[in-house]
């Protein structure tokens, strides 16, 4: 079994050889009654990646370790700054399957390898307050990094870490921090010891081939391109998409969704820019995340559905609650669950979704840029979000212009799908075109909003009728689902009267017109 951690610290070095001799005394940070003393352990840490280091560059760190009170496997995540998910296996020969899944869709068909060493020396102090209560633990690292293979050079290093203990505030990190450059320490520029230890380990030659790539990248650039920031929301969402992919794994609250979110942008993206990138290549990629995001829908439209009925019998008397209504929800929630979880892991580890991941690394390596993409940004993108807004219009007209029904939820449908789209585009042109294609985003977001509550009471409506006819079949009551049909459709007719409001705000002329460059 795999055990999750929070783990929340900050690393420091040492500014001359006598500040790095040992950890400094913390007893007078304010809130410290006492720091108790442990130590030396020695710990011996063997860093897994890809040859290629797939896992670092995504700052992910997978070490087996020995010594110390919590040997074994370790799978760290970034969450943000100092912040990170520490993921335990016990120890074993072998990468334990539960970590080696989590990290699939980094890796794919690539080999785990033993990359680093790292044996620790390390002395610690706990920092308790009045009541005992531990408040962080601060460590003193005596570090040797070594190579495995590649030249198998090595390095030495001592370092300081402070980990926040569980359920102390985070600014109690800040006057350690006060306290640290008051005794000559600094903020680490590693991440990570593997960070440092790959930096350090790295040769003369391919360290300096490392910065003069990265002063180049720098320094010869011009000004950013159409194309330099349609593939910065490109790289963006498929960094998401890999994100998501480990948080669906962990059955992490709203992931699928959120997955599934990273893939639309990413199809919209490439129908919106096809004067940048050539749809040749992407369309079919497009019909590929199309397939994913329908794939994972059936999770997503799941949770919805569940979440709005609970809603809704919460808040009827419970002399309208006839039967085993709520029995019946439970069963028909867990029952879908169950499936879905299912079907989506299988999903995740199929060989076309990996082959999905393949093409998007290979588009961003290689990316098929048409004439436009040289242009200057502004122009380009613009002249993209508008189009994608009269693509908008057209639909909302044909909407509202549908009498009530089948026909007129499709056209809504159709319609939110299009909001969508304006919006992405032009969440990808804002960092060129700033505050004015945030304010149409948000303009966008509003119709999107309000469209997506109206396919929602679609799904559920579809729902409740299911529910009911199993009901009927098992001799049950159906009133209530009765009842909360009616409400669901109540709740769609409010929506498409509200409506025109919503767009004749969302389709003012300013909107558009402080989009042209």
């Amino acid at each position: 079994m795999a055990d999750t951690l929070r783990e929340v610290e900050r690393k420091y070095e040492a500014d001359t050889p006598a500040a790095a001799a040992s950890l400094p005394d913390l007893s007078r940070v304010a809130g410290v009654a006492a720091v108790t003393g442990e130590g030396p352990h020695k710990l011996d840490a063997v860093y897994y990646d890809t040859a290629d280091r797939r896992l670092a560059a995504a700052g992910i760190t997978l070490r087996r370790r020995t010594g110390g009170s919590d040997e074994g496997w370790h799978l760290k995540l970034p969450v943000a700054p100092g912040v990170r998910d520490e993921i335990r296996a016990p120890l074993s020969p072998d990468v334990p399957r539960a970590l080696a899944a989590l990290v699939r869709a980094r890796v794919r068909h690539v080999p785990l390898v033993p990359l680093v060493r790292i044996r620790s020396r390390r002395t610690i102090s706990r920092l308790l307050d009045a009541q005992g209560t531990l408040l962080a633990e601060a460590s003193a690292d005596k570090v040797r990094a070594d190579r495995l293979g590649d030249g198998g050079r090595s390095a030495r290093w001592t370092e300081f870490e402070v980990e926040l203990g569980g359920g102390t505030d985070p600014a109690f990190l800040d006057a350690v921090e006060k306290r640290l450059r008051k005794e000559g320490l600094h903020p680490s520029d590693a991440p990570s010891k593997l960070a440092r230890a790959l930096q350090e380990t790295a040769g003369k030659k391919k360290a300096e081939e490392k910065k003069a790539a990265e002063k180049k990248t720098e320094t010869d650039r011009g000004p950013a391109t159409a194309g330099d920031h349609v593939l910065a929301y490109v790289r963006q969402q498929t960094d998401a998409l890999l994100a998501y992919d480990t948080a669906v794994r962990r059955d992490a609250e709203d992931s699928v969704h959120q997955m599934r979110v990273a893939t639309r942008r990413l199809r919209s993206v490439f129908r919106s820019y096809g004067d940048v990138l050539d749809r040749k290549v992407t369309d079919p990629l497009g019909a590929e995340l199309k397939w994913l995001a329908e794939e994972l829908g059936a999770d997503r439209d799941r949770e919805v559905v569940t979440a709005r009925l609970k809603d809704s019998l919460a808040g009827l008397p419970g002399t309208l609650a006839l039967g085993p209504v709520r029995a019946r929800l439970r069963i028909y929630a867990a029952g879908r669950a169950r499936g879905s979880r299912k079907r989506v892991l299988a999903l995740l580890d199929g060989e076309r979704y990996l082959a999905l991941l393949d093409a998007l690394d290979a588009l961003l390596a290689g990316p098929p840029l048409r004439r436009a993409a040289a242009l200057p940004a502004p122009e380009v993108l613009a002249g993209a979000v508008l189009h994608d807004y009269e693509r908008l219009a057209g639909r909302v007209e044909k909407a509202l212009e549908t009498g009530p029904g089948t026909a007129r939820d499709t056209a809504l449908h159709e319609a939110r799908k299009a909001a969508k789209r304006a919006r992405y585009a032009a969440e990808a042109a804002r960092p060129a075109l700033g505050k004015p294609a945030k304010r149409f985003t948000s303009r966008m977001k509003d119709v999107q909003t309000l469209l997506g509550d109206h396919q929602d009471s679609v799904m559920t409506r579809s729902a409740l009728r299911a529910l009911a006819v199993r009901s009927h079949a098992a001799g049950e009551s159906t009133f209530t689902l009765g009842l909360l049909y009616g409400r669901e459709e109540q709740s769609a007719a409010r929506y498409e009267r509200e409506l025109p409001e919503v767009w004749r705000e969302a389709s003012r002329k300013r909107y558009r017109a402080d989009l042209r460059p």
